[in-house]
């Protein structure tokens, strides 16, 4: 995953806890955790729909 390591991951996770401070941690985590649901869903939608798309095709011909 573009090269990073777990030396890094530890690096940045420090990082983000200086900034954001510990209290707002959870709230990132959640924030990231709806987006993720957010895109597979999109995505499983996208999906959905071209496979309604091919469908639709196959019965015309």
């Amino acid at each position: 995953m573009f090269g990073i390591g777990m030396p890094e991951l530890i690096i940045i996770l420090v990082i983000v806890l200086i900034i954001f401070g510990a209290g707002k941690l959870p709230d990132i985590g959640a924030g990231i955790g709806k987006s993720i649901k957010n895109f597979k869903k999109a995505t499983a939608e996208v999906e959905e729909n071209d496979s309604d798309k091919e469908k639709i095709e196959d019965k015309k011909s």
